[in-house]
């Protein structure tokens, strides 16, 4: 295959394995395994691919799209992206999605899951700015064209490109505004795409989003403490890491209630969210690597999973965060329970996790709230 048709830019996810099984072919036996075939998985297992929105589409300058952070993020800090690469291209779905769905068709796709540009949809971010036609046009001629050749769609809302002018007018997800902000938006796009879209995703690895944005600074918008690894100019890894997920599962809560109160009854989908987990193995059989991998998925997976089946963060979380991790209402608690039909994990790799005893280093992060020592490396 050509590099386009691997499509491998950034996070989009292609799995070469599904990819060889969903063709019909036996690549396995050049590796002297077992063959394996779509009868190797239950009935109704869905094969698909992945793509984000600003990875993929190109076009930013395009059909009326306002900019996002990522925009703002690439162009500022080229030296932060491989090969100083930008969106502004990118695969160029926006111009070749007949081709993509083509491509999609012939590996033997069930499914597409792609994200939404919100300034593709609402250029300001919000329904001050209007609705952009020509932003709900692409989508609705993507999502036919799936259709026409049997791929269904799978949506994610928001894959890490909000509206370059809402962290301008107030921080983004950084303030509480953004929950009313990003409800207006998937309402749009629930009466624009809900017709034909069964399958609605409202985050992408939101924890992801948190760390790698508001504590490491190596995502857009790039923030962290000056002292931290990302060394950012602007940021605090100790508290924007926490307000940021909690106005994204505040959110997500708002726009499930939202879906199912207004739209599930009708256009007869399904919604939930995609979280992200590392799995972390204790390095040693010592309590206290036992206690510090259990810290560990607390505060990557346990982050989002607890507060949606459970209504509250993890207990180890609101030990050692203490007045730093943003508390919910009762009725908040009430709402985020139980707010999906369905839960995506992605996963990709564990780590060992090592207990690192409390030092008197009075600096607060995310990356070391957690008390433990994550490497890949064995003894």
């Amino acid at each position: 295959m050509v590099a386009r048709e691997l499509a491998m830019t950034g996070r989009i996810a292609i799995l070469f394995l599904l990819l060889a099984v969903a063709s019909g072919t036996d690549d396995s036996a050049d590796f002297d395994q077992p063959s394996i075939s779509r009868r190797s998985f239950p009935k109704g297992f869905v094969f698909g691919s992945a793509s984000a929105a600003y990875q993929y589409e190109g076009g930013a300058t395009e059909g009326g799209r306002g900019p996002s952070i990522w925009d703002t993020f690439t162009h500022q800090h080229p030296e932060r992206i491989a090969d100083k690469a930008n969106g502004d291209v990118a695969d160029d779905s926006y111009h070749l999605y007949k081709e993509d769905v083509h491509l999609l068709k012939d590996m033997g796709m069930d499914a597409y899951r792609f994200s939404i540009s919100w300034t593709r949809i609402l250029p300001n971010g919000t329904w001050k700015g209007g609705v952009n036609r020509e932003g709900v046009e692409y989508y609705n001629n993507l999502i036919n064209e799936l259709l026409l050749r049997g791929v269904q769609p799978y949506v994610t809302i928001f894959h890490w490109d909000s509206p370059q002018a809402l962290e301008d007018q107030y921080g983004g997800f950084l303030n509480p505004q953004i929950i009313t902000d990003y409800k207006y938006f998937a309402k749009v796009c629930f009466k624009m795409f809900g017709d034909r879209v069964k399958h609605w995703i409202t985050f992408n690895e939101p924890n992801n989003f948190c760390s790698d944005s508001y504590a490491i600074g190596r995502l857009a918008p790039g923030r962290c403490s000056s002292w931290d690894e990302g060394k950012c100019s602007s940021g605090d890894s100790g508290t924007e890491p926490y307000t940021v997920c909690h106005h994204i599962l505040l959110a997500h809560a708002a726009t499930v209630r939202l879906y199912k109160m207004k739209y599930q009854a009708v256009q007869k989908g399904e919604i939930g969210i995609t979280v992200v987990s590392t799995w972390y193995v204790p390095f040693s059989d010592s309590k206290s690597d036992n206690d510090a991998a259990k810290r560990a998925i607390d505060f990557n997976l346990g982050w989002f999973m607890d507060p949606l089946t459970k209504g509250d963060y993890p207990q180890s979380m609101i030990r050692l965060v203490k007045n730093r991790l943003p508390r919910f209402t009762k009725k908040q608690s009430q709402l985020l329970k139980g707010s999906f039909d369905f839960i995506g994990i992605n996963y990709y790799t564990s780590n060992y996790a090592i207990d690192s005893p409390t030092s008197n280093d009075t600096r607060e992060s995310y990356n070391t709230d957690n008390r433990a020592n994550l490497t890949g490396e064995s003894c």
